[in-house]
């Protein structure tokens, strides 16, 4: 087949033109984050309680030292060994293990701060665009062919009404002059 140098020319542009990453759906994301999360062995919630006993049991293995001086009583005797049920190289697999548990830990919180605030900034942009609608519309009521606005316009000013604070009603200042007081009863 017999190409045109600038069909030639067009498919080298195609295949310099790097490809676009798709943009995934944040239900795409849950499905991948679900079937990630199966794959990851002994993944359990606990509770703020379990969670606190557990990190009071867990405080001697944030001290280095206090750890390798115990690692190494259990490689230099075997019936401390026995008595834990591990080898020494059992438990410095289970620390290494668990140093690198600690980076993913450290991803997918920086992931998640990161789709939080991407997040928090989709929601002050809709709330800008829901403030100057609110805006334009009340404008757009008040002139005639408008009345299709005011409904909308009310609704909102109803809504927002309910969704203020209320402010507490101030508390009257008691005197406490005792002279006051007299006086007002003689």
């Amino acid at each position: 087949m017999y190409r045109t140098p600038n069909q030639v020319i067009q498919n080298q542009h195609a295949a310099d033109t790097p490809q676009q990453t798709p943009v995934v759906t944040p239900e795409g994301i849950i499905q991948q984050l679900r079937a990630v999360s199966a794959q990851i062995p002994e993944v359990s919630p606990l509770t703020s309680q379990q969670r606190n006993v557990l990190r009071r049991q867990a405080r001697t293995a944030k001290n280095d030292e206090i750890v390798e001086t115990s690692i190494s009583m259990i490689g230099t005797a075997d019936l401390v060994s026995q008595a834990v049920g591990q080898s020494a190289d059992e438990v410095h697999a289970m620390r290494d293990e668990a140093g690198r548990w600690r980076q993913v830990e450290d991803e997918l919180r920086a992931m998640l701060d990161g789709v939080a605030g991407a997040n928090l900034i989709r929601r002050q942009k809709i709330s800008i665009i829901a403030e100057r609608a609110y805006g334009v519309g009340s404008q757009l009521a008040r002139d005639p062919g408008g009345e299709a606005l005011v409904p909308h316009v009310r609704e909102i000013k109803r809504l927002k009404k309910i969704a203020r604070p209320r402010k507490k009603p101030a508390s009257t200042p008691q005197t406490t002059n005792p002279s006051a007081s007299h006086t007002q009863q003689a």
